[in-house]
């Protein structure tokens, strides 16, 4: 099973906490790497920490949570290797792992309530990549 990090600005504490619990329930090995609370802190912070360590290890992959997800998500994609993808619906997540591979899920908290937000995750960690003509795609980025 994958090495799960994840984390979260003060905007996707409470949704990350969840999430985190919900997977720890599930037997996922998983990190944190914070924050920690909800006091203001910047979330290129904690999108760098996870892309630097997902994108060094194949065999681990992330979870981003911020207000949107937007911010999150633009971030991580600055790391080379990184394929972050902000989802809202279970369909999104399942073809960003099929179609793309996606290594990074960023969700918002104050888009999605908790009970989709696990379907989402759920659905992306139980998705796998395709490959085939996809791959050839993947390369190209």
């Amino acid at each position: 099973m994958q090495k799960i990090i994840i984390a979260s600005d003060h905007g996707g504490f409470n949704l990350k906490t969840t999430i985190y619990n919900h997977l720890s329930e599930l037997g996922y090995d998983i990190e944190d790497y914070g924050c920690y609370n909800t006091d203001s802190c910047d979330y290129p912070v904690y999108a760098q920490k996870v892309a630097n360590a997902v994108s060094t290890n194949a065999q681990m992959c992330g979870i981003l949570v911020c207000g949107t997800g937007i911010g999150m998500s633009i971030a991580a994609n600055k790391i080379n290797g990184i394929r972050a993808a902000l989802c809202s619906d279970t369909f999104s997540a399942r073809m960003t792992r099929m179609h793309n591979n996606s290594n990074i899920l960023c969700l918002g908290e104050r888009v999605i309530g908790q009970g989709l937000a696990l379907d989402i995750v759920d659905t992306w960690l139980n998705t796998g990549f395709e490959g085939g003509r996809h791959q050839k795609r993947i390369d190209m980025i």
